[in-house]
């Protein structure tokens, strides 16, 4: 996972996830990862596994892995 704070005060998160292949893939963790309290937008990208959320502050990883779980994959790494 990489972090980074703007100015407006919102952290950037890029975290890895295993397992996504299609454009309902994305939706699904995004949806899920959408429900955690903070979060501002979410994108996922199947082909690189990549999902990059932007929240109002840093979130709990156990809640990211709880979400990207729930979704039906795996919180890999943090990119």
């Amino acid at each position: 996972m990489t972090a980074q704070t703007d100015t407006t005060g919102s952290v950037t998160t890029v975290y890895q996830v295993t397992g996504m292949s299609c454009g309902h893939c994305e939706g699904s963790v995004s949806s899920e990862i959408s429900e955690i309290p903070g979060v501002t937008s979410v994108k996922a990208v199947a082909s690189t596994g990549e999902v990059t959320v932007v929240s109002a502050a840093p979130l709990d990883q156990a809640a990211v892995r709880a979400a990207v779980d729930e979704a039906g994959f795996e919180l890999a790494t943090e990119a």
